[in-house]
């Protein structure tokens, strides 16, 4: 499998699609906004013609519907879509079935790992779909990760990324209250995070994330705006069953979105804690 082409060039497709270029693989990306990437496709129709393999990373469900609406009159049997965007099980299923209806196959691979382990190939997938689709895709990408996890059939893929990031959150968020907490009484960042290594609440979160909390560098690995939307669906998913922490999390999530906090890291939280000036009636 040699054709390969990423739909959505942002902090995380725009690496996948450089490491296979890298790799020598006949790579083609598109984006909503242009790029300046030697493979780089204006025309998204255009870019999925001869493509054995279609990797969607975008947004949310309705960026994946708008990719959908454009490029299934195009696609055909033996081409497999690999939809690695965060949405939901509800959602995964009703594309799924567009796309399975043109013949060509649907996997789907949402992720985890943000922008340095994708550049280092460290990303890891979570697999719904039939074992032989599966094994169809892993040349692919295991140029990409460290580890291919095949969940079960569609949909269970989605919701465990959905479990997985609402343990991200509310990680971050004690990280942050308790970082807050220290520092309101005169505990300086290196002291906190001196104990923290040898504590037990230490995490790979906690690693990943202490150079943004000490130095307040909150570019973005993983931007808030992406886990607002995350924390979303999965309270959609949770449907009947009580999710207290992960309601409260989001309406605090909601809060430093009106504030402007969209594209920031989502550990840039902290500011609603530490500074007095970003509040939200």
């Amino acid at each position: 499998m040699q054709r390969v082409t990423v739909i959505g060039l942002g902090i995380i497709g725009s690496v996948w699609a450089k490491n296979l270029h890298a790799d020598g693989l006949k790579v083609l990306g598109w984006n909503r906004t242009p790029k300046d990437l030697p493979f780089y496709e204006a025309d998204l129709a255009r870019s999925v013609k001869d493509a054995e393999m279609i990797i969607i990373v975008v947004a949310d469900p309705p960026a994946v519907e708008s990719i959908l609406n454009t490029i299934v009159p195009h696609l055909k049997p033996g081409q497999i879509v690999v939809q690695s965007s965060t949405i939901s099980a509800h959602w995964t299923k009703l594309f799924a079935e567009r796309v399975e209806a043109t013949g060509a196959l649907f996997l789907e691979a949402p992720f985890t790992g943000s922008k340095p382990a994708a550049e280092a190939r460290k990303t890891v997938f979570y697999l719904g779909g039939t074992a032989d689709i599966v094994e169809k895709a892993r040349p692919v990408l295991t140029r990409l990760s460290t580890q291919l996890l095949h969940i079960g059939i569609l949909g269970t893929a989605s919701s465990l990324k959905l479990a997985m990031n609402l343990n991200i959150a509310v990680i971050s968020e004690a990280l942050s209250e308790s970082l807050a907490l220290a520092r309101a009484e005169g505990i300086s960042d290196e002291k906190f995070f001196e104990a923290l290594h040898i504590n037990a609440g230490r995490s790979g979160f906690s690693d990943l994330k202490e150079a943004k909390f000490r130095t307040g560098d909150f570019s973005p690995q993983f931007a808030l705006k992406h886990m607002d939307k995350d924390l979303r669906l999965a309270l959609e998913t949770a449907g009947s069953l009580e999710l207290p922490l992960t309601k409260s999390l989001k309406s605090f999530y909601d809060k430093g979105m009106k504030i402007g906090f969209n594209e920031d890291d989502l550990t840039g939280m902290i500011r609603l804690l530490t500074d007095s000036k970003k509040t939200v009636k």
